[in-house]
């Protein structure tokens, strides 16, 4: 392990580190604890951090920051952690629209999928995300900085210039879909860290989805697609609400990060399939 050249640590005290996470029930406690090290400027931010964690914050709170397609995405306490299977999505749509110059990240947490798409699309985008929660919005202008992004703060397509209508080459959609039911079961990190907002989806998960469907059509350009994140489980639902909402539905799985994905678009541009890599 390779501790930072301002903050000297001997091996007892590194070791130490490691013993809390692990007692803490950190499964991945040496590696946590390199992250912590190498983040930490001071033995007491060190000390504060590696405390917060031990409390059960998310790691990703505790570091301000999370990895996410190789980006340093910043994460604010409270707000929604970007989930590694996440990247699967942002990989669909690369492989589907490779072209694509009109990003919309909605329900964008903390701007990881529209800040990944910039980075990774080939020309110039411009890039759009939206989020209902004040804290997620502070967030994601932090991320989508870079690539030049907007971000705006209201209930779904409600806060998005009217001019959008039409345009979306790709409109990213991570919504909730958590079963109201099911929230209270999710691990504490997530339940009592990470705001309600971005998890509970309703009865059956997809409230959130089927309210984006229903308007998708009007916002997507000619070829455009609407990506969703969802769970095996729920697929054949959230096909029908694609279906019901005039739009042709492709279900993608990731059996190596546990991640299911709808591709939908307008009739004649893509054809109904599943895939799993």
């Amino acid at each position: 392990m390779v501790l930072p050249s301002d903050l000297p640590l001997d091996l007892p005290a590194v070791a130490a580190v490691v013993g809390r996470l692990r007692t803490a029930g950190c499964v991945f406690a040496e590696d946590e604890a390199e992250l912590l090290l190498s983040t930490a400027r001071t033995p007491a931010e060190l000390s504060a951090m590696v405390d917060r964690r031990v409390d059960g914050h998310p790691l990703e709170h505790v570091l301000g920051w999370a990895e996410f397609r190789g980006l340093r995405i910043s994460v604010d306490t409270g707000v929604f952690v970007p989930r590694r299977r996440t990247e699967f999505l942002v990989q669909q749509a690369l492989d589907a629209r490779p072209d694509a110059s009109v990003v919309v990240d909605l329900c964008c947490g903390t701007g990881a999928v529209g800040a990944a798409l910039a980075a990774e699309l080939a020309g110039a985008v411009e890039l759009y995300a939206a989020d209902v929660d004040p804290a997620a919005v502070r967030c994601a202008r932090r991320n989508v900085a870079p690539a030049g992004g907007r971000v705006y703060e209201g209930d779904l397509f409600a806060p998005l210039p009217a001019a959008l209508r039409g345009r979306m080459d790709i409109l990213a959609a991570n919504v909730p879909y958590v079963p109201t039911e099911e929230v209270g079961l999710l691990p504490a990190e997530a339940r009592v860290h990470e705001p309600l907002v971005a998890l509970d989806g309703g009865a059956d998960g997809l409230d959130v989805l089927r309210r984006v469907t229903a308007e998708a059509g009007e916002w997507l350009a000619p070829g455009g697609l609407l990506l969703f994140e969802t769970s095996e489980r729920q697929a054949p639902r959230a096909v029908e609400a694609l279906s019901d909402s005039g739009l042709v539905a492709r279900v993608a799985m990731c059996d190596e990060l546990y991640a299911t994905v709808l591709v939908g678009s307008q009739p004649g541009w893509y054809s109904s399939a599943t895939s799993r890599h």
